[in-house]
C-alpha cells in the first residue's frame, strides 16, 4: 500500500503527461498514472529498482529511467530560494535547519555518519519554502548556508532567523541560543528557552521529509540526491497547498 493522498498520484501523473508533450512521446510500456505511482513508491518505500520493476512488469533499466525523469518533472517544480522567500518581509522569520539526508558517501563529526547536508528555511509552522541542494555531510552549517545565499537573502529582505548554534556569527539577522546558558542571567535563559520554542515547530518539516524513505538511506549518487531533495520539496509543497 501506498499512504499518499490518490490526488497527489494524479497530479504528478499531469506534470508527466506536460512533459511528454513537451517532447513529443508517443507510447511508453507504462501509462502517465503507472509511471507517477512507480516514482512515488520508489520515494516513499525506497524500493530497489530491480524490485519495482518486477513489480511493474517492465525492465530494471526502463524502471531507472521513468524514475529519473519523473524526479527530474518534480525537482523542476521547486523553487528557488528567493521565490521562496517573496510575500517575506521585516517582522516575518523563519527557521533554518540541517539534517543528513542520506547514509552515503560523506561522514559527518555532527552526526557521526556518513551522509550529505541539506539545509531547510521553514515558516514558523513547520511548513518547508525552500530546500537546499545535497552537500557533503562534512560541510559546516554556517558555511552551506552562506555558500547557498541563505545568509546573503535574509539579510537583504530583513527577515529575521531564528537558527541553532551553528549558525553563530551568520549576521545581524540571525538569532542563536547563548552558550552555556545555565550559567548566565536568568533572562538569557529565558531567551533560550523561548528560542526553542519557536523552533520547535521547525522540526515538522523534517518529520514530513522523513516520510520519504529514499532520504533516509539512499543507494544513488550525490547528484541524484540532489534531484530526489528537490522532488520530495515539491510533493511537499502539494501536500500543504492541498
Amino acid at each position: 500500500m501506498l499512504d499518499v493522498p490518490h490526488e497527489l498520484v494524479e497530479h504528478v501523473s499531469w506534470l508527466i503527461y506536460a512533459r511528454r508533450c513537451e517532447r513529443g512521446t508517443r507510447w511508453r510500456k507504462l501509462g502517465c498514472f503507472h509511471q507517477a505511482l512507480l516514482a512515488l513508491v520508489h520515494l516513499r518505500k525506497n524500493e530497489t529498482l530491480p524490485q519495482l520493476a518486477a513489480g511493474f512488469g517492465i525492465f530494471t533499466a526502463t524502471a531507472w529511467r521513468y524514475v529519473d525523469e519523473t524526479l527530474e518533472v518534480l525537482a523542476s517544480w521547486a523553487p528557488g530560494l528567493q521565490e521562496a522567500l517573496v510575500g517575506l518581509g521585516e517582522g516575518d522569520f523563519v527557521i533554518p535547519i540541517d539534517r543528513i539526508a542520506a547514509d552515503e558517501p560523506y561522514y559527518s563529526q555532527k552526526h557521526r555518519k556518513h551522509g550529505m547536508n541539506v539545509q531547510v528555511v521553514v515558516r514558523p509552522d513547520g511548513t518547508p519554502l525552500w530546500f537546499s541542494r545535497a552537500t557533503p555531510g562534512r560541510t559546516h552549517d554556517l558555511t552551506a548556508a552562506r555558500a547557498h545565499g541563505i545568509v546573503q537573502a535574509c539579510l537583504t529582505r530583513q527577515i529575521l532567523v531564528l537558527a541553532d548554534r551553528a549558525y553563530q556569527g551568520a549576521g545581524a539577522t540571525f538569532r542563536t541560543p547563548y552558550y552555556h546558558h545555565s550559567e548566565q542571567p536568568e533572562h538569557y535563559q529565558q531567551f533560550n528557552r523561548d528560542h526553542a520554542r519557536l523552533r520547535a515547530p521547525g522540526e515538522r518539516a523534517f518529520a514530513q521529509l522523513k516520510t520519504w524513505r529514499l532520504l533516509r538511506r539512499a543507494r544513488c549518487s550525490t547528484r541524484r540526491i540532489g534531484t530526489a531533495v528537490q522532488a520530495v520539496h515539491t510533493l511537499l509543497t502539494c501536500t500543504y497547498s492541498g
